[in-house]
This record gives structure tokens, sequence and C-alpha cells, in this order.
């Protein structure tokens, strides 16, 4: 009998079963996978790593005549053989870390058979505790022609980037896949099925990347309906409504992802779910007694993202070593969009703040006029502050290359309510960034 038992091995389970075992607690982890889950191995890390050069190119294009004469290509099979370099190791070093910390790996896929039973392959175990950690899949388009379709993780395989891609959906994966398809070369095409890309975010820092990405040739295709994909003499034909036709060699699916709450048994045990995945309380329990869930795969408000599956593992670990008794408490999430320029928002977001003027402070900064982002020739650049009544700052978002480090930095002002004396307390190295942002708050 485990204390623990989890069912998958991504940021919502590793997370809190080491710290569980190292308490005493019994801790299994099954996983039919890669160790890790999605973000190690197919998501976040291997994104990342792809986009860096895309990063770095985008630097070397704002400084020409500055310093640089030339804008070095992207070798898109020695960056696909550098990802794999870096992104291969890490699911055995994942389970290794489980191993070390005592939990026992049990590897094959697990069906709950009851409140307190998973089978795996022939075998059961039982358990005081089952946190489901199952994560998100790809949505996939039900249309003629679907077999044509490939998804994230196809295009994070590609051995050679094609001529033309054609990506369809503009959330973020298919506009973080687009600015690093157009910087590796290829022509790329966006269909968005209504008029909003991004939808998650500030509307118009968003239009300024729309702006961005079509200056260097991205093209983007608004209020279309997808409704088949056939093979040509040429590539592949996509048409739409509206007698919409384009010709691609290759097309990605990136119309979202779906809660993964198929094929696991679920249903066995009357685990309540809707469109948005799993059906939790305050402590991340599921309707069932002694069944958690944790990630992706949970029903939210909060952001789908890797640092919230984090702090929801490590919850569970504190509330089943009995560190704590509360509820979960989130606090203030920071999300991004890894395009070039990125877009970065934590807090109350200034479309929110516009509708009570009487409650909130909307201040802008162009970097434009700002000497140290000046440095790189960052011209096409934006802070936006979110003060209270009492004149603390509540929320932020930012475009910009350096969007992430500035709303990390600006995340710990929020979430500890810095008032600007506090904030004056802080003597940053000079030049640097922090010091750059910090005198705007």
């Amino acid at each position: 009998m485990f204390d623990v038992l989890f069912i998958g091995s991504g940021q919502g389970a590793w997370n809190g079963a080491i710290p569980m075992s190292q308490a005493g607690l019994k801790v299994a982890v099954v996983e039919e996978d890669l160790f890790g889950g999605v973000c190690s191995n197919r998501g976040c890390n291997a994104k990342i790593t792809l986009d860096k050069p895309v990063e770095l190119v985008r630097n070397i294009e704002q400084l020409q005549g500055r310093g640089f004469d030339s804008v070095p290509q992207i070798n898109w099979p020695d960056l696909m053989a550098h990802k794999h370099e870096v992104i291969g190791r890490l699911a055995a070093s994942n389970e290794q870390k489980l191993v070390k910390a005592g939990v026992q790996v049990i590897k094959g896929h697990a069906t709950v058979t009851a409140a307190d039973t998973v089978t795996v392959g022939a075998t059961e175990y039982k358990a005081e505790k089952i946190v489901l950690a199952l994560g998100q899949l790809p949505h996939r388009l039900d249309i003629p022609g679907q077999a044509y379709l490939r998804d994230s993780t196809d295009f994070m395989a590609l051995t050679q980037m094609p001529e033309r891609v054609t990506i369809i959906g503009a959330g973020y994966v298919g506009m973080e896949f687009a600015a690093i398809a157009n910087t590796a070369g290829a022509e790329v095409n966006v269909i968005v099925k209504g008029h909003q890309p991004l939808r998650e975010f500030y509307q118009p820092y968003v239009e300024r990347l729309v702006v961005s990405l079509r200056e260097r040739g991205v093209r983007f295709f608004y209020d279309q309906q997808v409704e088949s994909v056939t093979e040509s003499t040429s590539g592949l034909l996509l048409q739409g409504t509206n007698q919409f036709a384009l010709e691609s060699d290759y097309i990605l699916d990136a119309t979202g992802r779906e809660p993964h709450v198929t094929d696991s048994g679920l249903e066995n045990i009357g685990i309540a779910t809707n469109a948005n995945g799993i059906i939790v309380d305050d402590h991340l329990q599921t309707n069932v007694a002694g069944v958690y869930a944790t990630g992706d795969v949970v029903d939210k408000t909060q952001p789908k993202i890797t640092p919230v599956a984090i702090f929801e593992s490590q919850y569970l670990a504190q509330l089943f070593t009995g560190q704590t008794t509360a509820p979960i408490n989130y606090p203030s999430i920071a999300t991004t969009v890894f395009t070039s320029p990125r877009i970065s928002q934590v807090g109350i977001s200034p479309t929110e703040a516009a509708k009570s003027p009487d409650q909130y402070t909307i201040e802008t900064f162009e970097y434009a006029e700002d000497w140290f982002r000046q440095v790189q020739n960052e011209t096409d650049g934006s802070l936006t502050l979110v003060f209270d009544q009492e004149n603390i700052l509540v929320g932020a978002v930012e475009y910009s290359n350096e969007a992430v480090d500035t709303i990390n930095g600006l995340l710990e002002v929020i979430e500890l309510r810095l008032t600007h004396e506090q904030v004056q307390r802080f003597i940053y190295t000079f030049p640097s960034l922090q010091h750059s942002y910090f005198r705007k708050v």
C-alpha cells in the first residue's frame, strides 16, 4: 500500500512526489512515456532551445549598421541536433531524480479501477491517495485530410524546415512557432479562426507583434474556418470557407490543447470532468475522496502552464505531509508568449483596469525613449504598469526582447505589495535591465 500514487510524471507530479518521499511517505509514480512529461521532453524546454537562435538573430538584426554588417542564418539541422542534445538526456535524468529520492517508479499504462486502486498491466497497486497528473494533448481538427496535419511534437522534431509552413491557430503554439519558422527561412502563413490572436494577452501589444511579424513576411488570414486538406501536385492544398485555398508543404494544427481525461479509467470511479478538465475543490481533491488532480488536466481559471503545475504539486506535498490544511492559495502568475519580441504579463491587465478608472491608474513607457534599451537599438518595445489607489503596483505587461526578465522582477513587487519607498531600497547594478525598469515603479 502506497501513501500516494501519481499517474503521470510531469511537473504536476515529481515536484510533489520527491518532497513527499523525503518526508517519509511511501510514494509511487506511474509513467508510460518519457519521465518529466510534455514540458521537459516535447514542450517548453524543447521550444526555448529552438527559440534561442531566433532571439539572437533578432538582436543582431536590430544592430545592423551599429556594429554588425550581416545577419547569420539559422542552420536548422544543426539546431535540431542541438535540441536533441539538450533534451534527449532529460527523461532519464528525471527518472533518476525520483529513484534517488526513494520514489518507486512504475512503467506502463495506468488505469484507475477503484478509489484506492490503480492497475498497470496485470498488477494492481493500492494507495491511500491517488494524484491524477495526466496533462493535456494537442487538439486535432476533425476534417477530411486530418492525417496531413502535424502537431507541436512533430514540429519540434523536424529534420528540415519546409519551404512553406502553414499554421492553423494563433495561440501560444501558433505564434511562437510562426516566429521560429519565419526566422529559420520558411514562408509562414497563420490562419486565424476569428480576428484576435493571443486572446489572453494585452491586445494593443498583440497588434504590434502581428505588425512586426508581418513586416518580416508572415501572412495572417483572419476569420477562416478550415474545412479540408488534400494532396496537390505541388504539396498540400488547404481549403476553407469563402473559397479560401492555400498551398503549403507543411501544415501545423495549433488549434489548442485539451485535457487528457480519456483512457485512464476515470469513469470507473465517477471522476467529474468537463470540457476544461477534471473538476477539483480548493484542496485539489476531485469529487471522489482520496483522489486528487494537478497540472494542466485540472479545470481552473489559472493559466495552464508549468509553474502553476509545480506550485500545485508542491502544495499537495505540504498538504499530505501535514504542513498545511489550508486551501490552495495561488500567488501572482506571470505568463509569456515567447515570440520575438516577447509579450509577458502579470496581475491586473490594463484592459481590466481601464474599466475601473476610479480604482486604477495606468502608465505606459515606450522604450524608444529609454537610453538603456537603445544600447541594442530596441525601438519597438513598451511597458504598461497598473497601480491601485494606494499607488501600489498591481499589474504589468511588457512587449520587448527582455519582457520575461522585466515581468519576473515586477512580479515580486506585485505579490509582496511593495510600496514606492520599499522599492527605492533596492540598489541594483548600473547599468542593468533591473535598474532600468525599477525606476519606472
